[in-house]
């Protein structure tokens, strides 16, 4: 029997993602909604308790209204909105953070998708607070660049338009005020006593993106060199299929000495990266916005819940 499938939100820019990543699979079931009908609240409803899992790719606040349609118990909802991301009653689906994370997910009825640069921030932040390399009051600074597409369909119209504005072109930093809606999750996940200072940047360019953590050696608890924040890195991660720590100094994916962001465009995978020298260190995650900061991790989140190889589709 095909496990049935209703993507709540499907003409937005993760529920189309999603939508095209089943197109070459014959174990699901999708259940489409009329066009007329897709604001309808009844049919909406009607829908969700008709699906073995509904994803939900809406606003903040219609994702909670479409959890308060649920009446069928059975229903696992896959929630790829803010909305759920902190709340602890939700299983935040990153399975690579822990064995935890990963039997929480493949046993829940309601997975939070991680944000695109939380993903990044976490996969760095989160084995080092583990580890105690980085303390939970440590002042985390991290910067991190994406293109356009994570700004969805009004950022990509506006870039993609012919008379967009000379700004436009350039790299923009934005969340100025130190607001950004990923900054919740970031310190909760990584168990983090104070909010991390974030810097986002978005370029001219459609996806893929790299957030970056500094950290000074002086600073933490005990001397750490880069060959050390890497083994301990790289043994968090180890055997872990979409996230892969890269040679120390990523001397094998740099190009020219540049560490590009959009190498990973149209894939599930996430790369490490270990720099810096016994003073300055610096740790950078490179993954698709669009695909381990979204639609896939989605995707490989309904796998581990139907207990099935977590690549397929992928």
């Amino acid at each position: 029997m095909k496990t049935k499938i209703f993507i709540d939100g499907k003409e937005g820019t993760t529920g189309i993602q999603i939508f095209d990543r089943f197109a070459r699979r014959d174990d699901l079931e999708i259940i489409l909604i009329d066009e007329d009908k897709r604001k309808d609240v009844n049919e909406r409803k009607k829908l969700i308790n008709e699906s073995d899992i509904t994803f939900l790719c809406l606003p903040d606040a219609a994702s909670v209204e479409a959890v308060s349609l649920i009446e069928n118990d059975k229903v696992r909802i896959i929630d790829a909105s803010t909305a759920h991301r902190t709340n602890p009653a939700w299983d935040y689906g990153f399975p690579e953070l822990s064995k935890a994370h990963r039997e929480a997910i493949a046993n829940s009825k309601r997975v939070a998708n991680p944000g695109c640069y939380a993903s990044g921030f976490i996969s760095l932040v989160y084995p080092l607070v583990q580890a105690g390399v980085l303390p939970k009051d440590y002042p985390v600074i991290s910067h991190a660049v994406s293109g356009y597409s994570g700004g969805g369909k009004k950022m990509i119209a506006n870039i993609e338009s012919a008379d967009k504005s000379k700004g436009a072109y350039s790299p923009r930093q934005y969340a100025l005020t130190q607001n950004h809606k990923h900054i919740p999750e970031m310190q909760k996940i990584c168990g983090l006593e104070f909010s991390p200072m974030f810097n986002p940047i978005v370029d001219d360019y459609y996806a893929g993106m790299v957030v970056s953590l500094p950290l000074i050696a002086r600073t933490l608890p005990k001397k750490y060199t880069p060959k050390d924040i890497h083994e301990i890195l790289s043994a968090h991660y180890d055997g872990q299929r979409f996230v892969k720590v890269m040679e120390l100094g990523g001397a094998d994916t740099l190009h020219d000495g540049f560490l590009s962001a959009n190498d990973l465009e149209g894939t599930n995978d996430m790369q490490i990266f270990v720099f810096g020298n016994d003073d300055r260190i610096l740790l950078a995650s490179r993954l698709d916005n669009l695909g381990k900061g979204a639609s896939g991790a989605a995707v490989q989140n309904m796998n581990i819940m139907l207990g099935i190889d977590e690549g397929t589709g992928l």
